[in-house]
């Protein structure tokens, strides 16, 4: 198993946790944005409250560890690592659980590029301990807003992990699926699965919209998040989201096979 230590230092040598990748500017724009209830910064949570850019700043240094320090406005953010352990460790609680109680899994991603190959192997280890991995509407469209307007994608599942592509543009060797933070994919997969009378997830585990967006419907969830992404941080805050991990959610996908050997041996599910 690997230990605490050894963890700790892979997280800072691959720059998934200390001084990361994500820039201070980028944090601040995005908890302005959170503030002003912005959309795009909210990615399906529903704040409870009003909270100030101050009062966000806080949070994501109670949290993830970065300077509380409004005057700190450029260079890279900092994650405490033992923020993240411990957080992974009551990720790895809530995967025990769910195996132990055999509860139905929804997993999704908008970071395809980055973590698929973490999700797919906790999608198989739970399905290897009795849970029902789900993958409702499957093929079905949606229409997300993205930088470059309303485009059309639709909803796959690679290894029991839901993820969306814009049809038509995947060719071979190509990146599994689009980058997108919107709440809109988990909302379609739990519609269609009530509406078909199908099983409903007792956890979802994934990021961005997948959690925010679950986690507002009252599903229990919990994944991963970067510091520049107040949203899971606040549904947690406000009891909607059950577990979330600070980690750079941007590193090459190899650098995440640590943290998976780490969570599936905590949770007891190593294959």
């Amino acid at each position: 198993m690997l230990s605490t230590a050894a963890l700790r230092a892979h997280l800072l040598a691959a720059r998934l946790a200390g001084p990361v990748a994500t820039t201070r500017e980028r944090s601040l724009r995005r908890y302005r944005l959170f503030a002003a209830r912005d959309p795009r910064a909210l990615i399906g949570i529903e704040p409870e409250r009003d909270w100030s850019f101050i009062e966000l700043l806080h949070l994501m240094g109670d949290r993830c560890g970065v300077s509380i320090d409004p005057r700190l406005t450029s260079g890279h953010d900092v994650i405490d690592p033992d923020r993240t352990i411990e957080a992974l460790d009551a990720f790895a609680g809530r995967l025990r659980a769910a195996a132990v109680d055999a509860v139905p899994v929804l997993i999704g991603t908008g970071h395809p590029h980055r973590l698929l190959g973490f999700y797919a192997s906790l999608a198989a280890a739970l399905s290897a301990a009795g849970c029902c991995v789900l993958t409702p509407a499957q093929g079905r469209c949606i229409d997300i807003t993205t930088r470059f307007g309303l485009r059309t994608h639709h909803l796959a599942y690679v290894r029991g992990v839901a993820l969306v592509r814009e049809p038509g543009v995947r060719a071979a060797g190509s990146e599994p699926g689009a980058h997108t933070h919107s709440p809109l994919p988990v909302r379609i997969a739990l519609a269609c699965a009530a509406e078909a009378g199908s099983p409903l997830p007792g956890l979802v585990i994934g990021d961005h919209g997948w959690v925010c967006g679950a986690g507002q419907l009252g599903i229990e969830a919990i994944g991963l998040a970067d510091s520049d992404d107040p949203a899971p941080f606040v549904g947690q805050a406000e009891g909607r989201v059950s577990v979330v991990v600070p980690l750079d959610d941007t590193a090459r996908s190899d650098c995440y096979r640590p943290l998976t050997r780490y969570v599936l041996n905590r949770a007891c599910l190593s294959q």
